[in-house]
């Protein structure tokens, strides 16, 4: 495996997030020796969802979204869920957050309903992604090239489709990461 001690990814996310699209690509993140960060808008903890409608387990916040400094991490996860990208997508910070890394051309990682945030940060257009195809014409309509693939890697952005394409986006994920 990839060794990646000494990088630092930031995971951006809220009450909502799908869990294993958190939890699955933060283990892989740590057992390659990255230190993952849990970045949200309000401290203390934040309650995932299985498949949009269960509840799932809550996560402590590392460092609110107000303390996050982009040049401090090495990559950005974005994982989706529909109620955390959808509310992720409203916040200006969290977009700003967001342009930074792509600015910067850090990898950025999203997964499912996560390129909404994607969309609204305006870093879509002539870039090709892929989603969940609930959302595909909203990255079309944004400019995307949007194709049904299990991971896209389009420069510094790397997108899947869902839980079920976790391990060929933990791969390009941790790919990515060492990259740089």
């Amino acid at each position: 495996m990839t060794d990646l001690s000494g990088k630092k990814v930031a995971f951006l996310l809220k009450r909502g997030v799908e869990q294993p699209e958190l939890t699955e690509p933060w283990a892989t993140l740590e057992s390659a020796g990255a230190k993952p960060v849990l970045v949200s808008e309000e401290p203390g903890t934040i309650t995932a969802l299985i498949g949009d409608w269960d509840r799932g387990d809550d996560f402590t916040v590392d460092v609110t979204l107000d303390e996050a400094d982009p040049t401090d991490y090495d990559a950005l996860v974005l994982p989706g869920g529909t109620l955390n990208s959808d509310k992720i997508r409203t916040n200006p910070k969290a977009i700003a957050f967001v342009k930074a890394f792509m600015d910067a051309g850090k990898p950025v990682a999203s997964i499912c309903h996560g390129p909404w945030i994607l969309i609204e940060a305006g870093v879509v257009k002539g870039r090709t992604l892929t989603s969940t195809t609930r959302i595909a014409t909203d990255l079309k309509n944004a400019g995307a090239d949007w194709v049904d693939s299990e991971v896209v890697v389009d420069g510094n952005l790397l997108t899947s489709r869902s839980p079920r394409d976790l391990p060929a986006f933990n791969a390009a994920l941790v790919g990515a990461v060492a990259r740089g």
